[in-house]
Order: structure tokens, then C-alpha cells, then sequence
């Protein structure tokens, strides 16, 4: 067991301050949840508010250490914004929100990296699910797809039916029996012979819609096992799909999360070099 100590230098929460001091969110709250902050000499296991000049000692096995850190954006007392990486889950067993001890209120595929927002409380839970299903918050997305596209921001629609047999949905021209349907807004920001890069905005959003979408109208997402070929995968060498959520605008909430009206995250993926031009 090692121990940490230090004085606290300026009036904060706990889990702030152990973030400030290099643990990840989750690791400062395992540490937090299994009593091993001492404030002043008294263990405490709340998110409390600590004083500056207050004694903190903490102890921890780093070799135990073992959860998975996250690259956090943004955080306060309601919300956290991360950067989920491909490979994980959003919710279940050893998802993102299991691990950071939080609830899911909208989802990325496991493959899918970028923006993602979860609520601390049970308020922020309520508030950011409204405005999910609202569509009162602007997603964009970039995607990296096969081929020289060429769309100028109009919105593609187009109709989208489930096969859960294969989970899969397959998109079609005109409406068939127990389709939807779907509308999305594409934009090639830069492309090439090969490949470009073209920006999503979701207007409805249903499962796969920009991945089935995009391969629909003949761009396939690189490294999409499931509605990509295998031959282009191979070629680009990608191991996951590059689809990657990198634009996040909160607007109409209310209540405890009025606050946040109108601020904007952006995180680019690492398939996207903002400064070179093709």
C-alpha cells in the first residue's frame, strides 16, 4: 500500500482534488468509496468539499489500480463528458458507465469513439434523457469512408428496417413494411482518390443510421466489419470502424442543467488532421 500526502491548496470536492493529483474519475472514486482518504487524520468515503490547508493523505495500490481510465472533457457536480474510446460498451457489465459509476444517457456503438455525455444524478439523468429524445442537442459526427464522395450539406433520407435475426438494418430508397424513416446531413470536409472525410449530422437517430447510411449511398465507413467490405478494411489496415462523435451543442434544457445551454464540445478523432489539406 502507498501513501500520498499532501495540503489542500484551494477549496474544492475531494474527487476534484484527487483528479488534480493524477488519478483517473474512476480511480479516485474506488479509492474514495473504500475509505482511503484521510482528511485531517478522519477517513471519509462522501465527495466532500475540502478546505484550503486541510490535510489529505491517501492511500492506494497501484497495482490494484487496474480500472480503465478515461480521457474526461468536461465535468461538474451533474454531468461528465468524455472521449469513449472504440472497444467498450456504454452500458452493461465493464462499460463505460459501470466503471465510472454513472448513468447512460444516450449511446455510441462499441466501435464508435468520441463525445459522450453521462449523468452523476438521478436530476441530470431526467433532464439530459428529455433532451435526447427532444433532439434538443446538436451531435455531429466524422467518418472516414471509402472512395471520393462529394456531398455539399444537403440532407440524404432515405428508409431503415431492423433485422434483428442479423442485427443489422438495411436502408432502403422507398418505404417498405415496418421501416422508418431516417434523414441525415453529410458533408465531405476534405477527400482524396482513396478516401474522404465527411461530416454527419443526425436529424432522426436510429441504430446504425450513419454507418448502414453512408454504405447505402455507396461510402462505406473504413474498418465497418459489419457494413463495410473486408477487402477495404484490410487495405486501410483498421482494426475499428472510423466513425467518431466530435461535436456536442447543448441547447433547451432546463432546470438543474440550464447552465449548460448553449456551450459546445469538439474533439477531433485521430483519423482527422484538421491542418493538412488534400
Amino acid at each position: 500500500m502507498e501513501k500520498l500526502d499532501f495540503v489542500c491548496e484551494k477549496k474544492d470536492k475531494i474527487i476534484n482534488i484527487l483528479m488534480n493529483k493524477g488519478f483517473s474519475y474512476n480511480n479516485a472514486c474506488k479509492i474514495l468509496r473504500n475509505k482511503d482518504v484521510r482528511i485531517d487524520g478522519q477517513k471519509i468515503n462522501d465527495n466532500l468539499i475540502i478546505e484550503k490547508g486541510n490535510q489529505i493523505s491517501v492511500f492506494f495500490n497501484e497495482k490494484k489500480l487496474k480500472e480503465k481510465t478515461f480521457d474526461i472533457i468536461y465535468q461538474d457536480d451533474n454531468i461528465i463528458v468524455l472521449n469513449k474510446p472504440c472497444g467498450i460498451e456504454v452500458e452493461g457489465e465493464n462499460s463505460v458507465a459501470s466503471l465510472l459509476h454513472c448513468f447512460a444517457v444516450h449511446r455510441l456503438d462499441r466501435n464508435t469513439s468520441g463525445l459522450l455525455v453521462l449523468a452523476k444524478n438521478e436530476d441530470a439523468k431526467i433532464e439530459l434523457e428529455k433532451a435526447f429524445k427532444e433532439r434538443l442537442l446538436t451531435k455531429k459526427y466524422l467518418a472516414e469512408v471509402v472512395g471520393l464522395a462529394n456531398f455539399d450539406g444537403e440532407i440524404k433520407s432515405a428508409y431503415l428496417k431492423k433485422d434483428e435475426t442479423k442485427s443489422i438494418v438495411k436502408i432502403f430508397n422507398k418505404k417498405v413494411e415496418n421501416s422508418v424513416k431516417i434523414q441525415t446531413i453529410f458533408k465531405t470536409i476534405k477527400s482524396s482518390k482513396f478516401s474522404s472525410i465527411v461530416e454527419c449530422t443526425l436529424i432522426t437517430g436510429k441504430t446504425h443510421q450513419i454507418r448502414a447510411h453512408l454504405a447505402f449511398l455507396g461510402f462505406p465507413i473504413i474498418g465497418d466489419g459489419k457494413y463495410g467490405k473486408n477487402i477495404d478494411n484490410k487495405k486501410f489496415k483498421a482494426k475499428y470502424q472510423r466513425l467518431h462523435s466530435y461535436y456536442l451543442k447543448f441547447s433547451g434544457l432546463k432546470g438543474v442543467l440550464s447552465y449548460l445551454n448553449n456551450k459546445e464540445f469538439i474533439n477531433y478523432p485521430y483519423f482527422y488532421n484538421k491542418d493538412k489539406k488534400n
